[in-house]
C-alpha cells in the first residue's frame, strides 16, 4: 500500500487508533511530516504523514460488494467497507476473485434456501451479490465447460465458520450435479454425514473454539462427463497426535474420549470406564463438559453416523474398545525398579489399568508390560534386552497411545472413503480444502509450526494466483506491465523446508541422535540461521526462536519439538498389536515386509512427522496446482461469538493472516486503482473542463487528462484506466483544490448577491418603517390629547360618584343602626312578655299541683278518720252484743255456731286479703319498673329542663306517700260490712230464731255476692295490667318525640296513673 500524497487541510483521512485500529477524521493543519487531524468524536490528534491514509467520501452507504472498486485500496478502506456491509448482514464481500466470509454468529436461512440457489445457478461472477454459491457456481461451470479440475480453498482461524462454509459449498454442488448413490443417499450426503464421525475423532475444544478441527481436510468431488457427481474422497493432513497425551487448561482432548465416558451404563461397565477426571489423558485440564453440549446425546449421534457411513456394529465396538484401551493406558504409571535404569509398575492401580488395556486390545498382559518396560537390541554377537527407566517407560506408553490413535483415525478415513466410493474413470473434480488458518498463541509448539508452514505454502500459492489474476487483467486490457515487481515468500519456505539446511531437516537430524536435546537443537538453529533475515533469536531465551511469517512474527518454544517429531513405531509395539486376538486391532498394525524387518534388526524404525507432513503438503500443492483455485477467506468478527459485534483489531489480524492484505499489497505494487473511462471522466473531468467540451471519445479524453495532469506511470487499457499507487490521492487532492476554489467563487458571488439583496430590502424596509413610525407618533399625540380631555370628564364624574356613594353609605349605616336598635328593644319586650307568660303558667300549674296535693291529703285523712270512727262504733256494738249474749245461755250455742261460721268467713276473708296483697305486690313491682323507666327518661331530659324535673320529683314523692298511705290504711268499708253483718245476725238471732233457715239463705246470698265482687276485682286488675302495658308502649314511643311533646304526654300519663289509682282504691272500697 503506497503512502498517501498531497494531504491538505480539509481532507478526510484515516488515522491509526490504539483501540479500534483505524478512525476517520478531517485534517486541520499540515506541518511538514506531521498532520493535525480532528477525529469523529471531536478530539484532535497529531500523526505522521506516512501513517495517514485518505478516506473516500463517495463510498455508498452499503459499501462496495467488490473491494477492487474502492478508490483507495488500503487497510482502513478495506476494514471500513467490511464493517459497513457486516452491520447490514451482508457477510460476503469480493476482493477480486477472493470471497471474504464473515461469520454472522446467527442463522440467516433466507441466504441459503432453494430460491437463492436457483438465482445463482449460471449467473456470472459479480452480477449478483457476493455469495459462497457464486464461487461454487464459477468452479462448477469452469469444470463443466472447460474440462479442467477446480479447487476451492476455505481457510480461516478456529471459529470463523470454515466447516459451515464447506457444508454450503457441498450443498450447492449437490444441487448442480448431485445424483442418487447407494442406499438412496447421494455421494455428497454421505460426505456430509461423515462429518460427525470425523469431528468426534478429529475435533477438540481449544482456547478459541469449542469444536476446533485438529486436522486438515481436502474433499474431492468427482464428476462424470455429464457433470454428475460420480464419487468422492476425503484426504486428511496432520492430525494433532500429541493432543492424545498432552492437553493444557482449559482445552479438552478429542471429543470421542468424553463421548465414551458419557455412554450408556452397560457400555461403561463393559469398558470399565468412569468420569473423565479419573483418567490421566483427560484430567490434565479442568474442562470436562461444554456449555450447551450433551455428550451422551452426541455419543448416540456418532454411533448413528457410523451406521450411515457403513461401519458395522462389530467394527464400532472394536473402535470404542481401542479408545477405552488408550484411556486405560494413560493411567499406567511407573517407578524405579531394583536394577539401575529399570522400572516397574508403580502400584495395583497401574496393574489394573494395564490388565484392562490388555483385555480390550486382546493381547497378552505380560507382553504388553514387557513392551512398555524393555527394548530389544540385536548385535552380531547376541540379542540384548535393555530396561527403560520410568521416564523412558512413560515415553514408550505415550508413543504407543499416539500410534494406536493415529492408526485408528487413518482407518476411519479409509473406511469412509471406501463407503462413499470413488470413480476411477472421472476426468475432472472439484476439491474443497478445509484447513486450519494461521495460528499465533502465547505458547506455540510443533503443531503451530507445521500449521503456519502449511499457510506459508498456501499463501505462496495464493500470491501467485493473485499475481496471475492481475496479469490476466493487464493482458486483457493490453497495458505494459513488464516492470511490475512481485515479492514472494520463498525465503521463509526455504528457511523451513530446504534440504539439507532447513529447520525440518535439522529437526530430523537431531531426532536421529539419541543424545540430542531441545537445547542442542535450538543452539544448532541459532548457529545456522544467525544471519537469516526471517529468523530471529529472542532475547533472554535459550530454546525459543522466532520466524517472521507473512502474517507477522511468531515465537516458537522448541521444548517438545523432538518428541513430537518422532513418528517411529517401536518393533515391540508392532509385534504386540500384530499378534492381537482382535482382528480389528491386528488390522491396524499389519505385518511389516520381510526385508524391512530384517533391516531393522528388532530396532525402532525411525520416521519423521515433519518430513511426512512435508510430503503430504507437497502432494496437496501438486493437486492444487493441477486445478483452478478459488479462495474463500473466513473471518471471525469477535471472540465472544456474538452477532453484530465487529472487532477491528482482531479482523485486521485475520485479514493479514488470511493473505487478504498481502493480496492488496500485490495489487498496490502494480495498479491498485482500476477506473472505467466513464467513471474517471465523471469524477475528474472538472480538472480539465476544456477537454470535455471538445466532445472527444472517452478514451481520448482520459488520455488527454492524464497527459495534462502529468500522471507518470498511468496506463490506459481498452476499457479501463489503471493508476499507480498514490495517484488516486493526487487526483483527489487536485479535485478537492478545484472544488474548493469553485466553491469559494460560488460563495463569493452568492454572498455579494445576498448582501445587495439584503441592502435593498433593508432600505425599503427603513422607508416604510419611518412612515409607519411618524404615523404612530402622530396617532399617539392625538390619543394623548383625547385621553387628557377624557380624563377631566372622568375625574368629575368619579368625584361626584364618590361623594354620592359616601352619602349613600352613611345613610344606609344610620338606617341599619336604627333598625337594629328598634329590633333589639322589641326583642327584649317580647322576651320579657314570654318569660312572664311562662312564669304565670308555671305558677298556675304549681299552685294547682299544691292544691290538688292538699286535697288528696285531706281526702285521705277523712277516709282514715271515717274508717276509725266506724270501727270504734262497731266494736262498741260488738261489746254490747257480747254482753247480751252472756245473759242468754240458750243463745250461747247459736253464738258458737255463728262464731265458727264467722271464723270460717274470716279465714276466707284473710285468704282473699292475702290474694289481694299479692296482687298489690305485683302491681307495685310493675309501678316500680315504670318509675325506673320514667326516671331514665327524666335523666335524659333533666339536663334541658331542670325545673320540670324538680316538679316531677315532687309529684312522684307525693304519689309514693299516697301509695304508702293507701297500703298502710286498712279498708274501713270491709270492717263496717262485717259489723253490719254481725249486728244483723245478732238481731235476727234475738228476734227471729225461727227464721234460721232464711238467715242461712241470706248468708249464702251474701257469700255469692262476695265471690262476684272478687271476680270483678280480678277483672279490674287485668284491665289495669293491660293499661299499664299500653302505658309502657306509649313511654317507648315518647323517646322518638321532642322534649316538650314528651312532657306533654308524660303529664297525660300522670293523670292516667292517678285515675288508675283512684279507680283501684274505689274498687277496693266497693
Amino acid at each position: 500500500m503506497g503512502n498517501p500524497v498531497n494531504i491538505i487541510a480539509g481532507s478526510h483521512v484515516w488515522v491509526e487508533d490504539q483501540d479500534i485500529a483505524w478512525i476517520d477524521g478531517q485534517v486541520i493543519n499540515v506541518k511538514g511530516d506531521e498532520v493535525e487531524v480532528q477525529i469523529s468524536d471531536e478530539k484532535t490528534v497529531v500523526a505522521n504523514l506516512s501513517k495517514v491514509y485518505p478516506k473516500d467520501e463517495d463510498t455508498p452507504d452499503g459499501g462496495f460488494d467488490d473491494m477492487t472498486k474502492l478508490s483507495y485500496l488500503h487497510e482502513p478502506g478495506v476494514l471500513h467497507n467490511l464493517s459497513t456491509r457486516y452491520l447490514l448482514n451482508k457477510i460476503y464481500t469480493y476482493s477480486g476473485g477472493i470471497l471474504i466470509a464473515i461469520n454472522p454468529f446467527q442463522r440467516l436461512p433466507d441466504l441459503y434456501d432453494a430460491h437463492m440457489m436457483e438465482q445463482y445457478k449460471g449467473a456470472p461472477l459479480g452480477k449478483l451479490n457476493p455469495h459462497v454459491f457464486a464461487i461454487a457456481d464459477v468452479a462448477f461451470r469452469a469444470m463443466r465447460y472447460e474440462g479442467k479440475s477446480n479447487s476451492i480453498l476455505v481457510s480461516g482461524e478456529s471459529g470463523a465458520g470454515k466447516t459451515e462454509t464447506t457444508k454450503m459449498l457441498m450443498q450447492y454442488l449437490a444441487y448442480l450435479g448431485g445424483r442418487n448413490g447407494a442406499e438412496g443417499r447421494t455421494v455428497e450426503q454421505q460426505v456430509l454425514e461423515s462429518n460427525p464421525v470425523l469431528e468426534a475423532f478429529g475435533n477438540a475444544k481449544t482456547v478459541r473454539n469449542n469444536n476446533s478441527s485438529r486436522f486438515g481436510k481436502f474433499v474431492e468431488l468427482q464428476f462424470d462427463k455429464h457433470g454428475r457427481i460420480s464419487g468422492a474422497a476425503i484426504r486428511t493432513y496432520l492430525l494433532e497426535r500429541s493432543r492424545v497425551c498432552q492437553i493444557s487448561d482449559p482445552e479438552r482432548n478429542y471429543h470421542c474420549f468424553y463421548l465414551l465416558c458419557a455412554a450408556p451404563q452397560e457400555e461403561i461397565e463393559k469398558y470399565k470406564l468412569g468420569h473423565p477426571n479419573t483418567f490421566h489423558y483427560l484430567n490434565q485440564s479442568n474442562c470436562y463438559e461444554l456449555v450447551g453440549v450433551n455428550d451422551a446425546h452426541d455419543y448416540l449421534a456418532t454411533r448413528k453416523a457410523m451406521d450411515v457411513v457403513g461401519i458395522s456394529q462389530n467394527e464400532q465396538d472394536a473402535i470404542f474398545r481401542v479408545v477405552a484401551a488408550i484411556l486405560h493406558l494413560g493411567n499406567v504409571t511407573f517407578t524405579k525398579g531394583e536394577d539401575i535404569d529399570s522400572s516397574v509398575l508403580e502400584n495395583d492401580v497401574s496393574k489394573f489399568h494395564l490388565q484392562t488395556a490388555a483385555e480390550l486390545l486382546m493381547c497378552d498382559p505380560n507382553a504388553l508390560e514387557d513392551a512398555l518396560l524393555r527394548r530389544v537390541m540385536v548385535t552380531p554377537e547376541e540379542v540384548i534386552k535393555r530396561s527403560l527407566d520410568p521416564d523412558g517407560a512413560l515415553v514408550s506408553r505415550d508413543g504407543l497411545a499416539k500410534t494406536i490413535y493415529s492408526r485408528l483415525f487413518d482407518w476411519l478415513v479409509d473406511k469412509i472413503n471406501f463407503s462413499i466410493g470413488q470413480d476411477p474413470n472421472s476426468k475432472s473434480l472439484i476439491g474443497v480444502l478445509d484447513i486450519y488458518g494461521f495460528e499465533s498463541f502465547k505458547t506455540n509448539s510443533f503443531e503451530q509450526f507445521c500449521i503456519n508452514f502449511t499457510n506459508e505454502k498456501l499463501q505462496q500459492h495464493f500470491n501467485q494466483h493473485v499475481f496471475k489474476t492481475e496479469q490476466e487483467e493487464y493482458i486483457k486490457e493490453e497495458i505494459d506491465w513488464s516492470y511490475i515487481e512481485f515479492v514472494d515468500n520463498q525465503d521463509v519456505l526455504d528457511l523451513i523446508e530446504k534440504k539439507p539446511g532447513g529447520i525440518i531437516a535439522l529437526l530430523d537430524e537431531a531426532c536421529m541422535f539419541p543424545k540430542s536435546t531441545h537445547e542442542t537443537f535450538s543452539e544448532k538453529l541459532y548457529q545456522t540461521f544467525k544471519n537469516h533475515k526471517r529468523f530471529i533469536k529472542p532475547k533472554l531465551a535459550r530454546t525459543d526462536f522466532t520466524i517472521s511469517h507473512y502474517a507477522g512474527e511468531v515465537q516458537y518454544q522448541s521444548d517438545q519439538f523432538l518428541d513430537k517429531n518422532k513418528d517411529y513405531v517401536v518393533a515391540e509395539h508392532q509385534d504386540l498389536l500384530t499378534a492381537s486376538q482382535c482382528p480389528f486391532v491386528a488390522a491396524l498394525f499389519p505385518p511389516l515386509p520381510e526385508e524391512t524387518t530384517k533391516s531393522s534388526n528388532k530396532s525402532s524404525k525411525f520416521s519423521s512427522i515433519g518430513s511426512r507432513f512435508k510430503q503430504q503438503l507437497q502432494q496437496l500443492m501438486e493437486t492444487l496446482n493441477s486445478t483452478e483455485p478459488h479462495y474463500i477467506r473466513c473471518v471471525k468478527p469477535n471472540n465472544n461469538f456474538q452477532p453484530t459485534i465487529f472487532e477491528n483489531a482482531s479482523i485486521m489480524q485475520q485479514l493479514r493472516c488470511g493473505g487478504v492484505l498481502e493480496a492488496i499489497r500485490i495489487s498496490c505494487s502494480g495498479y491498485p486503482t482500476h477506473k472505467t473511462f466513464s467513471e474517471f471522466l465523471h469524477r475528474f473531468g472538472i480538472l480539465a473542463p476544456e477537454i470535455l467540451e471538445e466532445n472527444n471519445d472517452e478514451m481520448v479524453a482520459c488520455k488527454k487528462i492524464v497527459d495534462k495532469l502529468g500522471l507518470a506511470g498511468a496506463q490506459i487499457g481498452k476499457t479501463k484506466l489503471f493508476l499507480r499507487s498514490g495517484q488516486m490521492a493526487d487526483l483527489d487532492s487536485q479535485r478537492a483544490v478545484k472544488l474548493s476554489g469553485a466553491a469559494k467563487t460560488i460563495q463569493a458571488k452568492f454572498r455579494s448577491h445576498n448582501d445587495l439583496k439584503h441592502f435593498v430590502s433593508v432600505h425599503r424596509a427603513s422607508v416604510c418603517i419611518q412612515s409607519i413610525c411618524r404615523g404612530v407618533l402622530a396617532s399617539r399625540f392625538y390619543n394623548y390629547l383625547k385621553r387628557e380631555s377624557a380624563s377631566l370628564k372622568i375625574q368629575t364624574n368619579v368625584r361626584g360618584h364618590i361623594s354620592r356613594k359616601g352619602y349613600s353609605r352613611l345613610k344606609y349605616s344610620v338606617i341599619v343602626l336604627q333598625t337594629g336598635m328598634r329590633a333589639m328593644v322589641a326583642h327584649n319586650k317580647y322576651k320579657y312578655r314570654k318569660r312572664s307568660k311562662s312564669a304565670t303558667v308555671i305558677q298556675a300549674h304549681w299552685r294547682g299541683h299544691i292544691a290538688f296535693s292538699h286535697y288528696k291529703k285531706i281526702r285521705n285523712a277523712t277516709i282514715v278518720i271515717e274508717c276509725g270512727w266506724k270501727g270504734m262504733i262497731a266494736r262498741r256494738e260488738l261489746r254490747k252484743l257480747k254482753m247480751a249474749a252472756r245473759e242468754t245461755g240458750a243463745l250461747q250455742e247459736a253464738k258458737d255456731k255463728l262464731e265458727k261460721r264467722v271464723e270460717d268467713l274470716t279465714l276466707r276473708l284473710k285468704q282473699e286479703r292475702r290474694l289481694r296483697a299479692d296482687m298489690e305486690d305485683a302491681k307495685c313491682q310493675e309501678i316500680t319498673k315504670l318509675k325506673q323507666f320514667v326516671k331514665t327518661l327524666q335523666n335524659m331530659v333533666g339536663e334541658t329542663n331542670g325545673p320540670l324535673h324538680e316538679e316531677c320529683e315532687a309529684y312522684w314523692t307525693a304519689s309514693e306517700e299516697e301509695s304508702s298511705i293507701t297500703k298502710e290504711t286498712p279498708s274501713p268499708f270491709e270492717d263496717t260490712e262485717k259489723i253490719e253483718v254481725l249486728t244483723s245476725q245478732v238481731e235476727k238471732l234475738k228476734d227471729l230464731l225461727e227464721f234460721e233457715r232464711k238467715r242461712s239463705d241470706d248468708f249464702q246470698r251474701k257469700y255469692v255476692e262476695s265471690l262476684e265482687s272478687e271476680e270483678a276485682k280480678r277483672q279490674k286488675l287485668e284491665e289495669t295490667e293491660r293499661r299499664v302495658h299500653q302505658l309502657q308502649e306509649s313511654l317507648n314511643s315518647v323517646l322518638q318525640d321532642d322534649i316538650q311533646h314528651v312532657w306533654a304526654i308524660f303529664g297525660a300519663q300522670n293523670d292516667f296513673m292517678c285515675l288508675i289509682q283512684l279507680n283501684f282504691n274505689f274498687g277496693i272500697r266497693c
